[in-house]
């Protein structure tokens, strides 16, 4: 086998970032450091025999691993795709969307402005109910069961939120089981009771913001169309300060008008959020991000993982959802393959009480399942969403970062290309961009000792 050839072939991925050059063997996930010895060996530079020669020796160590790995992979693959037959019809988690209506309406909802395309209106407690008792059903052997309250903004909906979180944790204990609660909202209803009750019943919170005023107004007015920056902030704050754990996140959305996106992450570093997620915009209005933003969009992450990189030096970390990374380990190789669980560990819920794979797919009739009376009718749809998965999509075979992106989101693949088995190639290519970095973060944490919030 020669070495160089094997090692600059398809399979691996070389880039250098922060100083700090970085294989990665796309076939297994396993990501090595090189030296610049063996880096400059690869990019096909001359060097001094005795130097080649010891270069060349940890090369053919490294190919070793890999191959080695690949075939340990190959292995536990087929174990893990027998494994995931079995759980194909167990439900973990739902997507409760409690309420179909808003007191926003943000310009990029893909709820349609909180409607999601059809009528206004708020779950029942029987509806909710019966969502419970469909997930501790089939949600078979499983221990841990997850339910996200959504909408709409779902605090419009608080009564019941209360109602099915008690409701919840006394059937899961009857069962054996535990349940987690999150809820999603944009915050104009929170105050100090609901925040006690959200403490008390440790409620996870997604915090809905998206950064500086002028970027946040553009894209999130109010009913009126009048900018909501300044009340969201204020609430967002109050609640953060009152909450009794680690687990919320403020989320916001990037577009093509503000690719310095940056400049959002700081302002709400410096507004006193730590935990922080800034996802792009999917979508196909004016404000929708381009094949010619992608060289942007690149130097941007890589401009945001430098502050974020400063942040962790002058003892003021904060939490980037997308730099969050397990370098020893990573996702399990069960979560590599099959992905969300759209469609068969995960469903969302609508105010009817009817089912589809995921809370992107609500009101499109074409995808509802079932109901949560009459549970999963249509299993078919699930098996097509399981189905896509990384060995199963052609696009994905060859891409480096296939086993951190599990094949990408289903939603969007059918948004921009109708086809479940044929990814988003703008989203992947991001995805790719902040893997970089996110990568190269971890890296240099582990090379000078530093670890990363």
């Amino acid at each position: 086998m020669d070495i160089l050839t094997y090692l600059n072939g398809g399979s691996f991925h070389r880039y250098s970032l922060f100083g700090t050059n970085i294989l990665i063997h796309g076939n297994t996930g396993a990501i090595w450091q090189l030296d610049d010895a063996s880096w400059d060996l690869l990019e096909g530079q001359d060097l001094a025999p005795d130097i080649e020669a010891e270069a060349l020796g940890e090369l053919e160590a490294l190919a070793g691993e890999a191959q080695r790995g690949e075939e340990a992979f190959a292995k536990q693959g087929a174990f893990y795709a027998q494994r995931l037959e079995e759980e194909a019809s167990q439900i973990k988690s739902l997507c409760l969307n409690v309420a179909h209506d808003c007191n926003l309406r943000c310009r990029y909802c893909f709820a349609g402005k909180g409607a999601f395309g059809g009528e206004r209106g708020l779950m029942t407690s029987q509806v909710g109910r019966a969502a419970i008792d469909l997930l501790m059903a089939e949600s078979g052997p499983r221990k841990h069961c997850e339910v996200d309250f959504f909408g709409g903004e779902p605090l419009l909906s608080w009564d019941l939120v209360r109602e099915l979180t008690a409701y919840g944790k006394e059937e899961a204990t009857k069962r054996g089981k535990q349940i987690q609660f999150t809820l999603t909202t944009n915050g104009l209803l929170l105050d100090s009771k609901k925040m006690d009750f959200i403490n008390q019943e440790k409620i996870g919170l997604i915090l809905s913001i998206d950064g500086r005023p002028s970027v946040h107004d553009r894209m999130r007015p109010g009913v009126g169309g009048a900018g909501s920056h300044s009340r969201v902030l204020a609430k967002l704050q109050e609640a953060v300060a009152l909450k009794a754990d680690d687990n919320w996140w403020v989320r916001g959305t990037y577009t093509s008008y503000n690719l310095d996106f940056t400049e959002d992450v700081k302002y709400l570093v410096e507004a006193g959020f730590r935990n922080i997620s800034l996802e792009p915009v999917v979508t196909d209005q004016d404000y929708q991000l381009k094949k010619a933003d992608l060289p942007k969009i690149g130097e941007e992450y890589k401009r945001l993982a430098s502050y974020y990189l400063a942040c962790q030096r002058e003892g003021r970390p904060f939490s980037f959802f997308h730099f969050n990374f397990d370098l020893a380990k990573g996702p399990c190789l069960a979560k590599r393959l099959s992905g969300c669980g759209a469609g068969h560990t995960y469903l969302a819920v609508s105010p009817r009480g009817d089912l589809y794979p995921c809370h992107q797919f609500v009101g499109q009739g074409e995808y509802k399942v079932g109901t949560v009376f009459t549970g999963v009718q249509r299993p078919q749809v699930g098996e097509s969403f399981r189905s896509a998965h990384i060995v199963s999509k052609e696009k994905c075979q060859n891409c480096w970062a296939k086993l951190y992106c599990s094949g990408g989101c289903h939603a969007n693949a059918l948004a921009k290309n109708g086809d479940l088995f044929l990814p988003d190639e703008l989203g992947c290519e991001i995805q790719r961009q902040r893997l970089e970095c996110a990568i190269a973060i971890h890296v240099r944490a582990n090379e000078i000792g530093e670890i990363p919030a």
